[in-house]
C-alpha cells in the first residue's frame, strides 16, 4: 500500500509503501530501503482505534456448570410434579440465591442436588401446593435425614418462612400413588381413590385426636391410614390376609418401616373406641377391629367422650378415696366447701399414687432413696403424646468419688464436732474416776 504525500528523507523518492510484516506497521522507501516512519501510533485518532468487544481480553461471565445442571434439575422436578410456572420460577430464584452462599458452593454434588429439591419443596409450601419432604427424598433417592438438614440450613440462610402444611392436605396426593384401581388389580382388591381418600382422611383425623400424629413423620402415618382404610372398606378374606409388605408390593409403592408401628397404634385406638359401641357383643381385638372401622369413624366424637369417661371411672374405682370425695352430697355448707377443696387436693394426689400405677411409698428416708422413680403421667391417661407414653429415661451421672489421702483440710465445723461439750466433759471425768476407783479396789 503506497503512502501518498510522503518523501524519503534519504533519496527524496516518493515511492514509499506501508510494510505490515511486523506487529507494528512501518513506512519503508522502496528505492533505498530506508525506514521513513516506525509506526502509525502517532497518526491514530486521539481516542484510539475502534476495536470490537469480542476481540478484547474481556470475557463474559458465564454461570458455573454445576449451577446450570442444578437449574435443569429444578426444572425436571417441577415437570415431574406437574407444578405451575409460578412455583417453578420461585424455585429457580431460590436455587440461584442459595447457590451463591458459601455453605452451598464447596459441597458435594449430592448435596447440591438435594438443595435443588429443597428449593422445589419450599416453593410448593409457600404456594399451598401439597407435598411432603419424604416425596422429595424419594424423588431424589436421597436420605431423608440429609434432605431435612439441607432444608433447615437453606431456610435459615435465606431467611425463608415456610407455612405449615397439614397432613390431611397431602394425603389425597399420597393416595393417588397407590395403583389399586380396577385397571391394575382384581375386582376383590380394587378400590376407588376418592372413597379411599375419604376414609384415610378420617383415620388420620382420628390419629390426630389420639396424639398419634404428634412428633411423627407424615408418610408412615399416611401409609398406615391408607392400608387400614383399604382393608376396612371391603373387609373380605382377600384383603384381610394381605400384610403391609404384600399391600405395598401390590400397590407398587415403597414400604415405610415405621408404618407397621403406626398400624399397631391405630388399631389400639380403634379397639379402645370399638369397645364403647353398644351393639357390639363380641370382644373387640386387633384381629376383628377392622370390620368396625366404619362405625367407629361415624361416631368417633361420641366414642372418644365415652372412652375417656369409662377410663376415668376405672381410675376412680382403683382409688376409693378419690371416688368417695367426688361423689355428690345433698347439702353442702360453705364450711364444708372449704374442707372439700383441701380434700380434693389430697384426693388428686392420692389418685396419682394409686397402687395400680406405681408401687406404694415406703417409710423412712432410706426407703425413699431406694424407691423407683414415679412413672410419667402418660401411663395414667387413655390418650397421650408418644413422647410421654414412651418417655426416655434421663441419664443419671454417678456421684464423683474423691480419693481420700488424709491430707485434706479440716473445716471449722468439723473441728467443733470433735470438741467435747461440758456435759460430755463431766461424763468423761466421772467415767475416768469410776475406772480408777474400780482399779484401786481390785488391787
Amino acid at each position: 500500500m503506497f503512502a501518498a504525500g510522503l518523501k524519503c528523507p534519504g533519496c527524496g523518492s516518493s515511492n514509499i509503501v506501508d510494510d505490515d510484516l511486523y506487529c507494528q506497521a512501518q513506512l519503508v522507501c522502496v528505492d533505498c530501503g530506508s525506514v521513513v516512519s516506525e509506526g502509525t501510533l502517532a497518526d491514530d485518532p486521539v481516542g484510539g482505534t475502534d476495536v470490537s468487544y469480542s476481540r478484547t481480553t474481556a470475557v463474559t461471565k458465564k454461570p458455573c456448570l454445576n449451577l446450570i445442571k442444578g437449574l435443569e434439575r429444578v426444572k425436571e422436578m417441577c415437570r415431574i410434579l406437574r407444578l405451575n410456572s409460578e412455583i417453578e420460577d420461585l424455585a429457580l430464584t431460590y436455587f440461584r440465591q442459595a447457590y451463591q452462599q458459601e455453605s452451598f458452593i464447596n459441597v458435594t454434588l449430592q448435596r447440591k442436588e438435594v438443595l435443588a429439591g429443597c428449593c422445589v419443596y419450599v416453593s410448593c409450601r409457600q404456594r399451598d401446593w401439597p407435598i411432603t419432604l419424604g416425596t422429595i427424598s424419594s424423588l431424589l433417592d436421597a436420605d431423608p435425614t440429609l434432605v431435612g438438614g439441607v432444608y433447615q440450613e437453606m431456610i435459615k440462610i435465606l431467611n425463608i418462612q415456610a407455612p405449615f402444611v397439614s397432613i390431611t392436605d397431602v394425603i389425597e396426593a399420597h393416595v393417588q400413588e397407590y395403583k389399586i384401581s380396577a385397571q391394575h388389580v382384581t375386582k376383590e382388591l380394587a378400590e376407588d381413590s376418592k372413597v379411599l381418600t375419604k376414609r384415610a382422611v378420617a383415620l388420620v383425623e382420628l390419629a390426630g385426636d389420639s396424639w398419634i400424629v404428634t412428633g411423627r413423620r407424615p408418610l408412615p402415618i399416611m401409609m398406615a391410614a391408607t392400608y387400614l382404610a383399604w382393608q376396612s372398606l371391603n373387609p373380605n378374606r382377600h384383603r384381610l390376609k394381605l400384610s403391609l409388605d404384600k399391600f405395598c408390593h401390590l400397590a407398587n409403592v415403597q414400604k415405610r418401616k415405621p408404618a407397621v408401628m403406626r398400624i399397631t397404634e391405630l388399631k389400639e385406638v380403634l379397639c379402645k373406641l370399638g369397645r364403647e359401641l353398644p351393639w357390639v357383643r363380641e370382644t373387640v381385638t386387633q384381629d376383628n377391629v377392622v370390620r368396625l372401622v366404619g362405625d367407629i369413624l361415624d361416631h368417633r366424637h361420641t366414642l372418644l367422650t365415652r372412652a375417656l369417661r369409662t377410663h376415668e371411672t376405672a381410675m376412680q374405682a382403683d382409688c376409693p378415696q378419690a371416688s368417695a370425695l367426688n361423689s355428690p352430697t345433698e347439702e353442702v355448707t360453705p364450711s364444708q366447701r372449704s374442707e372439700s377443696r383441701d380434700q380434693t387436693a389430697d384426693a388428686s394426689s392420692a389418685l396419682q399414687l394409686c397402687p395400680t400405677d406405681r408401687t406404694e411409698n415406703q417409710e423412712g428416708d432410706d426407703s425413699h432413696q431406694t424407691e423407683d422413680p414415679e412413672p410419667n403421667w402418660g401411663v395414667r391417661v387413655l390418650f397421650a403424646p408418644p413422647c410421654v407414653v414412651h418417655a426416655k429415661r434421663r441419664r443419671v451421672e454417678p456421684p464423683h468419688v474423691q480419693n481420700i489421702t488424709g491430707d485434706e483440710e479440716i473445716s471449722d465445723s468439723e473441728i467443733d464436732s470433735y470438741i467435747r461439750t461440758p456435759q460430755e466433759a463431766r461424763a468423761f471425768a466421772l467415767m475416768q474416776k469410776a475406772v480408777s476407783s474400780s482399779g484401786s479396789g481390785n488391787s
